[in-house]
């Protein structure tokens, strides 16, 4: 995790499990690039943990994918491959992931139709494109808030980051226009 290189993901044998999706999300959105490998491709602690009967969720972020770098388990693999800013790099980036699982939450809208957002202080009353876009980033949340879509689901169909819907959640819980869904 502390080299330079591009970011790789190896995701768990299904796939879709929350930690596979979390790990895209935070790659997705806050990193340039990333190779996305295949379960196929697998060769560490995600060859145990998702083998049948034990099917732990779990996926693989790292830089430089474990035997694709020619000093892997050797004496190179030394602190040498190391550096300051890939290593802050992936702290940020794993910082990305446990906020996305803290927040992963499932919503419900409270009320039937789309809600009059106007009386509620929650339309803009000067209308530009930023205050347009929340209008209607408040409204697809509202239209995917079913009780049965996560947070990350609805960032997703919306082609947003999940992180970046959680000033609408929270202007949508205090006008009791969302409630969560105890799981």
């Amino acid at each position: 995790m502390g080299d330079d290189n591009v970011y790789s993901y190896v995701p768990s044998r299904t796939g879709y499990t929350l930690a596979d999706q979390v790990a895209q999300q935070a790659l997705k959105h806050h990193t340039s690039n990333y190779i996305a490998y295949t379960f196929l491709d697998r060769g560490s602690d995600e060859r145990q943990y998702c083998s049948p009967g034990i099917d732990l969720p779990v996926c693989s972020v790292m830089r430089s994918k474990y035997g694709a770098y020619p000093e892997y388990h050797t004496s190179l693999d030394d602190l040498s491959f190391i550096s300051p800013v890939g290593l802050k790099g992936s702290y940020e980036v794993m910082q990305k992931c446990i906020e996305l699982i803290e927040k992963n939450v499932v919503y419900r809208s409270t009320t039937l139709c789309e809600p009059q957002l106007g009386k509620r202080g929650l339309y803009p009353n000067l209308s530009t494109k930023e205050s347009k876009n929340i209008a209607f980033n408040m409204m697809n949340l509202i239209a995917y808030a079913d009780g049965k879509n996560d947070l990350i689901n609805i960032s997703e169909k919306m082609g947003t980051y999940a992180g970046d819907l959680e000033p609408l959640v929270t202007a949508l819980l205090e006008h009791n226009l969302l409630e969560v869904v105890d799981q």
